[in-house]
């Protein structure tokens, strides 16, 4: 397949482009660097320097490449960050992905497979969660995503776009050579296991007065490279003309974890101790987030090969390990 993947310098994107083109596919990756460097897109893969939002361009890439497909991965994605900047959300998340689509529409592009998010679901009636659960996002992150979501399908219903819609719980790990790194990084992981490596005093932990078991926030944590499988066979199966054109699933391992678990967990794994702080909650964090898979598994043939915390922290941990040896 000849496929473009937008956001394709960041974690998620560009380790989707690189399991793409160990599988023989051709990969340009399109991306605007403001969160990733130009050393990050990997290696093999044509790049194009470009906003998603840059709708004359992104058409004239279209019409050059006739891709069989968009990934599409580009989006500002901090929920906390949202609740202060909610414009800035609504704008890069969702009119940009409108441009992109209609940049699509116009060059007869009609695959897409869409990094949607969990924080679609808001504060779950209950757990796991199924995609039929209400959609109530408590922060503008969430809403800006759901509402792709609305434009997906009806851009489904009156232009015949096929498209995927993956709702993905916490993503972590990594391959060899290409982890998690965000400038600033704000993603729990790499956060524990900096403070694992005293490269910060501590590890904080925002609210352990919650409704489980240790009072912190429960989350399921998917592996990335388990992540990439998934988008790749949501590709292949919009490619298949005798399937339906409108996917929509979640991708999660079906374990909850709680922070302080993952703490715990994480200091098994590398054998040091982590130094936690306890800190208010956070406007907009719900209390449990794990994923029911079983649509995945049923429409993509998909399950996680790397379901357990240990196994994710542990490539997680070698990869850190690389990028800041000590």
């Amino acid at each position: 397949m000849n496929v473009l993947v937008t956001g394709g310098a960041g974690y998620i994107g560009g380790t989707v482009a690189t399991i793409l083109m160990q599988a023989g596919h051709k990969v340009t990756v399109l991306d605007n660097l403001c969160h990733s460097k130009r050393h990050e897109v990997p290696a093999g893969a044509t790049f194009v320097e470009c906003d998603i939002a840059d709708r004359e361009r992104v058409e004239a890439l279209l019409r050059e490449e006739k891709f069989d497909g968009v990934l599409h991965f580009a989006a500002l994605i901090e929920a906390g960050d949202s609740m202060r900047k909610p414009e800035v959300y609504f704008r890069n998340n969702t009119a940009s992905t409108l441009s992109l689509l209609e940049a699509m529409l116009a060059t007869g592009t009609k695959r897409l497979v869409f990094s949607s998010t969990a924080a679609v679901y808001g504060e779950p009636e209950a757990v796991p969660i199924p995609e039929d659960a209400k959609l109530l996002p408590t922060n503008p992150y969430g809403e800006s995503k759901l509402l792709v979501e609305y434009i997906l399908k009806w851009f489904h219903q009156l232009h015949g776009l096929r498209y995927a819609a993956l709702r993905y719980f916490n993503v972590a790990g990594a391959l060899p050579g290409r982890g998690e790194a965000h400038e600033p990084e704000t993603h729990i992981i790499p956060l524990v296991l900096d403070a694992a490596m005293g490269r910060r005093a501590s590890i904080s932990i925002f609210g352990d007065d919650y409704p489980t078991p240790d009072g912190s926030c429960i989350r399921d944590y998917i592996n990335v490279a388990d992540l990439a499988a998934a988008h790749i066979l949501a590709l292949e199966a919009l490619m298949d003309e005798e399937k339906p054109g409108s996917i929509i699933c979640n991708l999660g391992n079906g374990s909850g974890f709680s922070v302080k678990q993952l703490i715990e967990a994480a200091e098994k794994v590398t054998g040091r101790a982590i130094p936690v702080e306890i800190k208010p909650r956070r406007a907009g964090d719900p209390a449990r987030l794990v994923a029911s898979s079983e649509r995945a598994h049923e429409v993509l043939g998909w399950k996680p090969e790397v379901p357990g915390i240990a196994d994710i922290l542990a490539s997680a941990w070698e990869w850190h390990q690389q990028r800041y040896p000590q």
